[in-house]
């Protein structure tokens, strides 16, 4: 219902739409720029201090702050996108940036003093579409797999070698925890809620969840294998019974089974170790997911999150210049450090590297390792790509259940898929 209502406030908006705001005023007094985040309360105050420090090195552009938690986030960026009264800077997620700017609703930063020239290669073009770069990543992380160390040992279950094992390993390696714990320790929490396991497993195959062209690139038989795969990590009991399930994804990530000591595996972000590692006092690990080996990489490195302009801003120059301190400014990377992912820009990421925390200096060593192993990042996703994850969700959902089968999840999936992205 969100992305519905997304794409026809966003399809309103077009109607209006500027190419840009036109130029700065000069000699009347400070500009003045809107930017809206969301995030945490912790990421609230540390965007503040970014604001301040940004307001110190450039007195001649003042900056509003509007906080707002994910859930709400969408519905109040297209809300004002399609008002004509969106925030000048804000951040952006990959399932929005291309439905965005196909609306015309973002400004091409490529017209602009923002300097990409360091940004990490690996992401340095994820914001682009075409030839225009809408959005500037903010920061690197991989979507990984997690293991508990200490539940590991407690089970008498060697950690993976992340080189050589299979999606067979992974089934019989979280099946053996949580059977050789008598269920106390349950082996991993399901896969199947997040589209970035998809991914990579899909492209381990050498297709993705999108094609170039915003189709759906999936085969039935990769799909069929997928759902499979979470039947079989279920009917094996490496994860905890349905309602169980459910209710711990309804939690998050601090009542997740890793952080609460129930579960020795998960598949997460690389900058959700240290949220992870805190809450659950363990030492964590980090593998590569099963498959890398037997097939195509099918991991990739993923931009935490983007800064974006509106195409509306009446300040492109000033909009430009803030995201250009966010990104490459090292006063802004010591104050956010990776809250936004490890600083896309590499040389600042350096600077840094040393006053992360030790989880984050493990995650950015992690990406150093696999970084030569893999495989270019997706293409942005089309529109429609948020609604693409709900159906994604409700059919594992109704898989765990066993209201469907396989063949019908495959059937229903290409049916409400394809309705989406249309």
């Amino acid at each position: 219902m969100r992305t519905l209502r997304l794409g026809a406030l966003l399809a309103a908006a077009a109607l209006t739409a500027t190419a840009c705001g036109g130029g700065d005023p000069g000699g009347d007094g400070p500009v003045t720029l809107r930017f809206s985040w969301w995030g945490s309360d912790a990421r609230h105050t540390m965007t503040q201090q970014l604001i301040e420090a940004f307001h110190a090195e450039h007195p001649d552009i003042r900056v509003e702050g509007e906080f707002t938690g994910w859930a709400d986030y969408w519905d109040k960026l297209a809300t004002s996108t399609a008002g004509g009264n969106a925030p000048d800077v804000m951040q952006q997620e990959s399932r929005y940036v291309r439905e965005y700017a196909d609306r015309n609703a973002l400004l091409d930063l490529g017209k602009y003093d923002v300097d990409v020239s360091k940004l990490d290669p690996a992401v340095a073009g994820t914001g682009k579409v075409g030839d225009a770069t809408y959005a500037i990543p903010t920061g690197v992380n991989a979507y990984t797999v997690v293991v508990d160390t200490a539940l590991y040992e407690q089970a008498g279950v060697p950690i993976p070698d992340d080189e050589t094992w299979s999606w067979d390993d992974f089934v019989d390696t979280t099946a053996a925890i949580t059977a050789n714990t008598g269920g106390k320790v349950h082996g991993v929490q399901n896969i199947g809620f997040n589209e970035a396991g998809l991914e990579i497993f899909a492209r381990q195959r050498g297709e993705s969840i999108f094609t170039a062209d915003g189709a759906i690139g999936l085969s039935d038989q990769t799909l069929s294998d997928w759902f499979a795969l979470i039947l079989r990590l279920r009917d094996r009991r490496s994860e905890p019974e349905p309602s169980v399930t459910i209710e711990t994804q309804a939690g998050g990530i601090d009542q997740s089974l890793m952080a609460t000591n129930r579960g020795a595996t998960g598949v997460w972000w690389t900058n959700e170790l240290a949220t992870l590692t805190k809450a659950s006092g363990h030492e964590l690990a980090l593998l590569r997911f099963p498959g890398e080996s037997q097939g195509r990489p099918g991991m990739y490195f993923k931009p935490a999150m983007f800064f974006a302009a509106s195409a509306r801003t009446e300040h492109p120059e000033a909009a430009a210049t803030f995201i250009d301190w966010l990104v490459n400014s090292p006063k802004a990377a010591e104050i956010q450090l990776s809250d936004r992912g490890l600083p896309a820009n590499t040389e600042v990421r350096e600077q840094v590297f040393g006053k992360l925390k030790a989880a984050d200096q493990q995650s950015g060593e992690f990406l150093r390792e696999i970084g030569p192993t893999l495989a270019p990042p997706p293409v942005l996703p089309p529109p429609g790509a948020g609604e693409v994850q709900g159906v994604l969700q409700q059919l594992n959902e109704q898989l765990l259940f066993d209201r469907i089968s396989v063949p019908e999840a495959v059937s229903q999936f290409r049916q409400q898929a394809e309705a989406a992205l249309k």
